[in-house]
């Protein structure tokens, strides 16, 4: 068979006594049985993307193995000893549920310790937002988790901490990569010093748990915690290991856990997808909610940083908030306990992101906060945080099901935010309203804001080609008319520009450069086009909204949001 000479170099490179036997075996097997998987293996190195990187396991340059991540750790021990010359370094580890996610975890400290780096392992599965606390906690220089988030099965992942527990963000995620890329395998240091691994568990717990309830906690009598009727699934994650107590030590008594996903298992036998996102994955919670008539329910994804909240709706049944219905809910009721606390003075700020609900400046300046607008992923809102010391960072959130509390953790934390929807429903049922109904209220005071997202998936090489295609298709030919609503406004995200045109003036958009295309049109639609920075997918974020003059208007004029999407859809060709 065929092979093109560059694919050769690369797999000739794994057959060299650098490699251990087993993958040389492998590989040679690749050569003659499946040359297809050879190439996806093979075709090019697996890349830093929005939340670090994340790839299918597996050998080769384009997997998640040992050799992939442990060329990563060496270059960031390299980063670090150049960053910080004379110190002692110090690292935090952490990993989920994820089949060898154990396994890869030791790897990487494995050579941290052999770059002479003192290491703080965790000694079993633990949330993320744990590791970013950690890191800061215990004033380490870098974290790593060792986790794919909500991605299939068959991948895991490797996400990068600094010192101030937000991810790695630019320019040094760009300097990082650039030492891991000049470095051969050869180079990695697999040989552990033991004497500098350390393992943590229960004392780091119990000192995050209580962050969470002290951060999370808002003055709820406690007959209301005990009155909240709460369902809770894990999907088979490490929020199990938080979450639960976290719940408990706040005072809520009445708690249901889905049994048959409290098990931590990487195969997620009970659901297509562990990800809160996907209605399905809720299915067993919201069954568990009817049969024991919750109040609530939340279920979060494998590494605990994304969560799901299904509440009652005006007539009883079980709802799906989306992520920016969440985040309004809880920014809103942030906002209203700074308030009433007179703590807020014009030096506050919010956080968002470019493809999530416009509602959130809305807010912003119905309280006098800013919102502060970035990237997609959290990194940007953590970043926020780190720029402008001097202002308070109240709360943040993005429409993919993340919110933060606070900047103990910088990073989207669902332990925490799971506390907070708590504390919101128990304190809404208390004045016999529910978390429905205040988001209704909120509609009726702001305006009413609608979105939804289409993703569509592109797999393999060819799949990534088409996606390319398609952004490149939508700059050559811009859209001028949606849904018989004018473009107005076009910001590239790629170019850094934002174009008025009608006026036909241009502006400097003046956030890092990022593959994403926003339209505005005439009558306050919002349509953003991105790949995704981790997972095979394109996706269309649609917003549209109105005013709603009051509560009982609510059900007619939501229904006339979803048409338009529905027309926006249809006229996009999505559907």
């Amino acid at each position: 068979m065929h092979i093109e000479p560059e694919l050769l170099n690369r797999v000739n490179t794994w057959l060299t006594p650098t490699f251990d036997n087993e993958t040389q075996l492998y590989i040679k097997d690749l050569i003659g049985s499946n040359p297809k998987e050879l190439k996806e293996s093979f075709y090019k190195d697996l890349e830093f993307g929005t939340g670090g990187m994340r790839g299918v396991m597996g050998i080769g340059t384009n997997r998640i193995n040992k050799y992939t991540l442990g060329k990563n750790t060496q270059g960031l021990s390299d980063y670090m000893r150049k960053v910080f010359p004379n110190e002692n370094l110090k690292v935090a580890i952490a990993f989920d549920c994820r089949h060898n996610s154990k396994t890869l975890a030791k790897v990487v400290a494995d050579v941290f310790s052999a770059n002479n780096i003192e290491v703080y392992l965790f000694e079993n599965l633990r949330p993320t937002p744990e590791l970013s606390f950690t890191l800061k906690h215990l004033n380490c220089h870098c974290g790593i988790v060792l986790t794919a988030s909500h991605n299939p099965p068959e991948y895991n992942g490797y996400k990068v901490y600094w010192q101030d527990g937000g991810q790695l963000v630019p320019p040094q995620d760009g300097e990082v990569i650039s030492l891991i890329n000049k470095l051969d395998y050869a180079d990695i240091k697999f040989n552990a010093n033991e004497k500098l691994i350390n393992y943590i568990g229960k004392e780091v717990d119990d000192v995050f748990i209580n962050a969470s309830v002290k951060n999370g906690s808002f003055n709820t009598l406690k007959e209301a915690k005990e009155n909240l009727n709460i369902v809770f699934t894990s999907l088979h994650g490490t929020s199990i290991t938080a979450i639960p107590e976290t719940l408990n030590r706040a005072g809520y008594t009445n708690v249901n856990i889905v049994e048959e996903q409290r098990e931590p298992n990487g195969d997620f036998p009970t659901v297509v997808s562990p990800n809160p996102e996907e209605p399905e994955a809720l299915k067993m919670a919201m069954a568990l909610a009817n049969k024991v008539e919750g109040d609530i329910v939340i279920g979060t994804d494998p590494d605990c940083d994304r969560l799901g909240i299904v509440v009652r709706d005006l007539e009883n049944n079980l709802v799906i908030l989306n992520g920016n219905q969440a985040m309004i809910l809880m920014t809103d009721f942030l906002l209203k306990q700074w308030q009433s606390e007179n703590k807020i003075n014009g030096n506050q700020f919010i956080g968002s992101t470019i493809v999530s609900t416009p509602m959130m400046g809305v807010l912003a300046k119905a309280y006098n906060v800013e919102c502060k607008i970035g990237l997609t992923g959290f990194k940007w809102i953590a970043k926020m945080i780190k720029d402008f010391p001097n202002q308070d960072f109240i709360g943040g959130g993005e429409e993919s099901f993340g919110f933060m509390v606070g900047d103990f953790v910088r990073d989207k934390d669902a332990v925490t935010s799971t506390l907070l929807a708590c504390e919101i429903a128990a304190q809404a049922k208390a004045k016999g309203s529910s978390l429905y109904q205040e988001l209704v209220k909120l509609y009726a005071e702001h305006g009413l804001y609608k979105e939804r997202l289409i993703s569509l998936t592109k797999k393999g090489i060819e799949g990534a080609q088409e996606i390319k295609q398609m952004m490149i298709d939508a700059r050559e030919n811009p859209l001028t008319e949606l849904n018989n609503s004018k473009v107005v406004l076009i910001e590239d995200y790629q170019l850094s520009t934002s174009k008025n045109t009608v006026t036909g003036e241009t502006t400097v958009i003046d956030i890092p450069k990022s593959n994403v295309l926003i339209y505005h049109t005439e009558d306050g639609s919002k349509i953003a086009l991105r790949p995704s920075g981790t997972e095979p997918k394109i996706k269309f974020y649609i917003s549209v909204n109105t005013s709603l003059n009051n509560v009982s208007a609510f059900k007619e004029t939501e229904q006339q949001l979803e048409n338009k999407i529905d027309a926006i859809i249809k006229d996009l060709k999505l559907n």
